[in-house]
């Protein structure tokens, strides 16, 4: 009767490495110092929050700027509910939202052929800031517009996220 083997793990993997959050449309995270967030954007907005001393991490993934039909049920996907689950996991770390920095990405027109200035993107783009602006929080930069999708990724820490331009 043979052992069953086992797997050694590959030379240079790390156990402890922080984890890796990969956002999907209507997805909210909030995390510590160290871990990863990352998602893919096009017409929708990433939301990124963190507190001034960077010891937590949040995202949202947007996909809707307005308020939702009445047959739909509402979800993270819808933004006012993603900001207020985002807000709800950063005041269970004792986070005041209104004292947090943010930074706001996506909001693209993927479809330039088809849909001028007032398309999808730039309604949820709209919105993101004047929501941050009403709730307080400063917008430390953004990365919106454009006929581009964008690969967004953060470590929560002292650097600002990264976002690379895809053209579509």
């Amino acid at each position: 009767m043979s052992r069953p083997s086992v797997l050694a793990p590959c030379a240079g993997s790390r156990h402890d490495a922080p984890p890796v959050h990969t956002l999907h449309p209507g997805d909210v995270r909030v995390v510590e110092r160290g871990e990863r967030l990352e998602t893919l954007l096009g017409s929708c907005v990433a939301i990124v929050m963190t507190d001034p001393r960077r010891t937590v991490g949040a995202m949202c993934h947007v996909v809707h700027s307005r308020a939702p039909v009445a047959a739909a049920v509402e979800t993270s996907a819808w933004g006012e509910m993603a900001l207020r689950t985002m807000y709800g996991g950063l005041l269970a770390r004792g986070i005041v939202p209104a004292l947090c920095q943010a930074w706001v990405y996506g909001g693209g027109n993927m479809f330039p052929a088809l849909f001028g200035p007032g398309h999808v993107g730039a309604d949820n783009t709209d919105w993101a800031f004047a929501a941050l602006a009403r709730d307080g929080v400063r917008v430390l930069a953004h990365d919106t517009g454009g006929m581009v999708y964008r690969r967004l990724a953060w470590t929560v820490g002292d650097g600002p996220p990264e976002v690379a331009a895809v053209q579509v």
